[in-house]
């Protein structure tokens, strides 16, 4: 299935999900965002997918948002459309059930490497780089880039990132904690596939749970994940089928208190 340049492959239990918009080294415009949204809500409801892998085609993974898409928009478009419509993207990528993985096979900057914050776990080709430059620009990072990238990277890397303007390596983005994995160039691909399998041998529900409960420790999505617990636990009792069935009879229910 592909649309708005965000192409998604569903093989089995894996899912492949690529940013293909290579000639713009993979930038995002507003088209490709409520792409990557939709992407998402299908890969959410597929039932059997188990791991996602995030990549982008060519020579980048992506080089954030499309200066050409956002430069032209007044301040109340940007805040409201742009900046809004981009967290509900990346928001609904973070929040994927899914474990995600993603493949930095080139430069994640800006807007990509808020991408790239969504994964779970970061493989980077040995040759990429990573950073923040908007403010370089005027503007700030607009997608989570003080606030999740914050909470997974670590707030005095994204300092030097995002005030200072400091573009680090992929063996330095590794020791900061930014990529899990550096491997050759070329190889990112298949050293995700690895991992894929790796993921693919644990439990299914227990790694969905894991996941849930790591993201309401980061404050990702602690209310939805407290109420999907719950939920779930309540929908499997017998009180359930007992208040269902004396909905349907007209009747009170017995809990047997």
């Amino acid at each position: 299935m592909s649309g708005s340049r965000i192409d998604l492959t569903i093989d089995g239990t894996i899912a492949r999900l690529r940013i293909a918009r290579p000639a713009k080294l993979n930038a995002l415009d507003a088209a490709m965002v409520d792409g990557l949204f939709q992407r998402c809500r299908e890969i959410e409801h597929h039932q059997h997918i188990r791991v996602v892998i995030l990549s982008g085609e060519g020579k980048a993974f992506s080089a954030g948002g499309d200066i050409e898409a956002w430069s032209g928009e007044n301040p109340e478009r940007f805040g409201r459309h742009w900046i809004r419509d981009g967290h509900t993207a990346f928001d609904a990528l973070a929040r994927l059930r899914q474990p995600v993985v993603a493949v930095l096979n080139g430069h994640a900057l800006g807007g990509g490497l808020e991408l790239a914050a969504c994964a779970d776990i970061r493989i980077a080709e040995e040759h990429i780089k990573v950073g923040q430059p908007e403010s370089g620009l005027g503007i700030i990072p607009g997608w989570s880039g003080t606030q999740r990238a914050v909470r997974r990277f670590g707030a005095q890397t994204v300092r030097r990132m995002a005030l200072l303007g400091e573009i680090f390596t992929a063996e330095e983005a590794r020791r900061l904690g930014i990529v899990d994995r550096v491997v050759p160039t070329g190889t990112g691909a298949s050293a995700a596939e690895e991992l894929a399998t790796s993921l693919l041998k644990r439990g299914p529900r227990a790694t969905e749970l894991v996941k849930m409960s790591i993201n309401a420790a980061e404050g990702e999505e602690t209310e939805r994940v407290l109420e999907a617990m719950a939920g779930s636990l309540a929908a499997g009792t017998d009180e359930l089928a007992e208040g269902l069935a004396a909905f349907r009879d007209g009747r009170k229910p017995d809990f047997g208190y």
